[in-house]
């Protein structure tokens, strides 16, 4: 990380401030990617749309998001964290306040895909500065608090709206207009943090506009890469990313509906509750993998998806919501644990002019995972019906895991990693080591 510039930012909030910042950021950007989830059944019956077009709704959100990802992902790295966050959360504003006064499907669609945009835009910029402003006794927590913070985001969001859903008349109105106002407070916030991607030295002032012109144009051609030394741990990473994420999209995209229609469960707020029970476990087994090394949060991960996808299958073929329960806490452990356990060890082999293009290719196989198969479900439904569509995507991912779990079974680690030793205790220094090339004084946007 580049420390800031002496003199220069004097006023500027310090590094635990920053973290503080971006770890909230984390929060609330995904609690507001989550909160429309528990309110589809209210939408369905206030426009009368289907269950297919509820997954719908919810892939456009990830067609925007990986289209940021894929676009807008390394942005960070080349014009500077604070900019692309603040664009960012302003974004996101916009989403919020468009649900807010949404009147029709139409609304919802446009509102999901700015939704989308703004959470693929900031994701890999977050992640990267948690990772950037870690305390340097701490080099883990950056990874830890964007594993943790997601999951945690993502319970709050489903939690929050669904209860608002049980006892309020306009929930979506409640939520959505204190979400877009906090956003722009955070917008303000960022903006004062300092900065940890600055441009290289070395151009001249006159030829700034000009690099940053390029350094845009560059960015903005859509592809994925991971830096050479980050590629092994990647490819491990993605059959436990596969299995982790696609349980996460089952649940954001039919839940509501499959505790309604399948389990019976009439109480308005227990499709909200259930997302959430399985990202609060997400976020215990985010934080329980921190002391744990990448294979054995892997291995231990998957095994608890693959309980997790029994005990989902179990309850929806027995119609038992204490079933449905006991299945999603082992399913939300496994996917905190293979999520949290893999980030750090990809942050481990980036540095700061490469973090955030490692952490969009991380994003954009988890985002994949977590919309295909749920869009696959949607189409099925009308010709399968919710029950048995439900009980083969469970089915899936109760593959998807087992795959994982044999595939971390035969994996070896790279040579030289000691995994006797914790995850966070494998190097010496944090993962946020300096750049050679970087210096505090900024001259040009063309990184690499």
């Amino acid at each position: 990380m580049t420390p800031p510039v002496p003199g220069r930012d004097r006023r500027r909030p310090g590094r635990s401030a920053g973290f503080t910042v971006l770890a909230v950021t984390t929060v609330v950007m995904t609690a507001s990617a989550s909160a429309p989830s528990p309110m589809y059944p209210l939408y369905r019956e206030r426009w009368g749309f289907s269950l297919t077009m509820v997954t719908v709704v919810f892939a456009v959100y990830v067609v925007g998001l990986l289209g940021a990802l894929l676009t807008l992902g390394s942005l960070g790295d080349r014009l500077g964290r604070r900019p692309v966050l603040v664009a960012a959360l302003l974004l996101a504003a916009v989403g919020t306040a468009v649900l807010w006064t949404a009147n029709g499907v139409p609304s919802l669609v446009v509102a999901r895909v700015v939704q989308g945009v703004a959470t693929g835009t900031a994701t890999s910029g977050l992640a990267a500065g948690l990772v950037e402003f870690s305390p340097a006794r701490r080099p883990h927590a950056g990874t830890t608090v964007t594993a943790v913070g997601t999951n945690a985001g993502l319970a709050a969001g489903a939690a929050v709206a669904g209860l608002l859903a049980q006892f309020v008349p306009r929930p979506d109105r409640y939520a959505f207009s204190v979400l877009t106002v906090v956003l722009l407070v955070l917008a303000v916030l960022v903006l004062r943090i300092p900065e940890t991607a600055v441009p290289r030295a070395g151009s001249p002032a006159g030829s700034l506009r000009a690099s940053l012109r390029g350094s845009l144009r560059a960015s903005l051609r859509p592809r994925v890469r991971v830096p050479r030394g980050a590629r092994h741990r990647f490819l491990a990473a993605v059959p436990a990313l596969v299995a982790g994420w696609a349980v996460t999209g089952l649940f954001l995209a039919l839940t509501p509906s499959l505790v309604s229609g399948v389990l019976h469960v009439t109480w308005g707020a227990a499709g909200g509750l259930d997302i959430a029970l399985l990202f609060l476990a997400g976020a215990v087994g985010g934080m329980w993998s921190v002391r744990r090394t990448t294979r054995s949060a892997t291995l231990l991960g998957a095994a608890f998806l693959a309980l997790g996808a029994a005990g989902l299958a179990a309850a929806v073929a027995s119609a038992s919501p204490v079933a449905f329960w006991c299945g999603t806490v082992p399913a939300g452990l496994g996917a905190g644990l293979t999520f949290n356990g893999h980030l750090g060890a990809i942050a481990e082999t980036t540095t700061a002019d490469s973090r955030s293009q490692a952490f969009s290719a991380v994003y954009v196989v988890s985002y994949l995972a977590l919309s295909l198969p749920s869009l696959a479900a949607g189409f099925l439904m009308p010709s399968w019906g919710l029950r048995t569509t439900s009980f083969v995507s469970i089915g899936c991912v109760g593959a998807l895991s087992l795959t994982a779990l044999v595939h971390a079974g035969r994996r070896r680690p790279p040579t030289g990693i000691d995994t006797r030793t914790p995850l966070s205790n494998r190097t010496g220094e944090p993962p946020c080591k300096p750049s050679p090339s970087r210096t505090a004084t900024p001259a040009s946007a063309d990184s690499p």
